[in-house]
């Protein structure tokens, strides 16, 4: 029996995890945290050495777990008579592996013709780099997007592994899982769906591409919402705190500076005041502390905040009001999203181990033996 009803609008819903990096279990986790039924899928060495002790990693959370051999003929059947029973597979290995074990898209679309199979890859299932390692950093700079960001002047800078793996990765591959669900009602068959993190990281660069092309947006680090303008950027207080500034519209800006009581300064619609206005800024904001600034901006239109560091967050009156921070397990961690008014508040209790699979359509007898032959714990 599962561990907790799961509700929202995946309930029933069934999804085969295969456990992998961060991108496939992001993806899991979305899906879980909208009433879908998700079952990872561990190497049995993992899962034995955890025995009964629930994950606690935020990822994981509203899943169970099982361990499965599937480099063992018995373990691929027992995948087999699992896929016959779900509605998802994520699959994260690098291209024909899947299919070399014997899991791949047409060996379950054999048994189960309404399955829709997942795929999480780095360069995608086809191309002349589909079968090369990489990593986040790598998708994005064939993607284009890492030469984008960063300061004038110095090296790309990477936004840690944020618009790879899980915007243009994990998040782009439950969106593609939720259209081939849809799809799914109109013809009753499953489908593939490749996700690839340079496709995902391009798509989430489509504002800018055109601007590109045509010479409206220039170099790294001198435009507006890449630090290029002093009235969208990060300054540092007197404490060595540092607040974020998003003053773009006219009405901001001006509410910004009576605020700050500065007078005289340039206009800041030529691009050639910018470094003055920036000196201007700079020197301001140091003049108080990030808790004086905030209480100047306080209830303001500014767009001025204080950066907040993680436990901050979670602090913030804002935050706590909405509840975009939970404590589950003993782990602080952000609540699902987006948020579906009036469904009620999901289950987010660590991944534990799930020890009866005959709602998955293995029997028990079948179970007992392939525990015995070490092929499932």
């Amino acid at each position: 029996m599962e561990h907790v009803t799961r509700t929202g609008p995946l309930t029933g819903v069934r999804v085969l995890e295969l456990a992998g990096l961060a991108p496939g279990p992001f993806a899991g986790m979305m899906l879980a945290d909208h009433g879908a039924r998700v079952l990872r899928i561990e190497r049995v060495a993992v899962v034995t050495a955890e025995a009964d002790a629930p994950r606690r990693q935020v990822m994981d959370r509203g899943k169970r777990t099982i361990g499965l051999d599937l480099k063992s003929p018995e373990g691929v059947a027992a995948f087999r008579r699992l896929a016959r029973e779900a509605d998802v597979v994520i699959e994260v290995y690098r291209p024909g592996v899947a299919e070399r074990l014997g899991i791949g898209p047409a060996d379950l679309h054999a048994v189960n013709p309404r399955l829709v199979y997942g795929r999480m890859t780095g360069w995608g299932q086809e191309g002349p780099l589909a079968r090369t390692a990489g990593h986040d950093i790598d998708y994005l700079a064939a993607s284009g997007v890492l030469s984008a960001l960063g300061r004038e002047g110095e090296r790309p800078l990477p936004p840690v592994n944020l618009l790879g793996d899980f915007a243009g990765g994990g998040l782009m591959l439950a969106y593609g899982v939720l259209l081939a669900l849809l799809e799914r009602e109109r013809t009753g068959r499953g489908r593939v769906v490749d996700a690839a993190m340079v496709d995902g990281a391009a798509a989430l660069f489509a504002m800018f591409y055109d601007r590109v092309q045509d010479g409206s947006w220039g170099p790294r680090g001198t435009n507006l919402l890449d630090t290029g303008a002093p009235m969208y950027d990060t300054y540092e207080t007197a404490d060595g705190g540092f607040v974020a500034v998003g003053a773009l519209e006219p009405r901001f800006w001006a509410e910004l500076v009576s605020l700050m009581g500065l007078t005289g300064l340039p206009d800041r619609n030529d691009r050639a005041n910018w470094p003055e206005l920036r000196r201007r800024l700079t020197e301001a904001f140091l003049s108080r502390t990030r808790a004086q600034w905030q209480e100047v901006f306080e209830g303001s239109d500014a767009c001025v905040f204080p950066v907040l560091d993680t436990a901050e967050a979670a602090r913030h009156p804002h935050n706590r009001a909405r509840g975009t921070f939970v404590e589950a397990g003993g782990v602080l961690q952000p609540a699902p999203a987006p948020r579906l008014l009036g469904v009620p508040e999901q289950d987010l209790s660590p991944a534990t181990r799930l020890t009866d699979l005959s709602s998955w359509g293995l029997p028990p007898a079948e179970q007992a033996r392939l525990r015995e032959a070490g092929v499932l714990a």
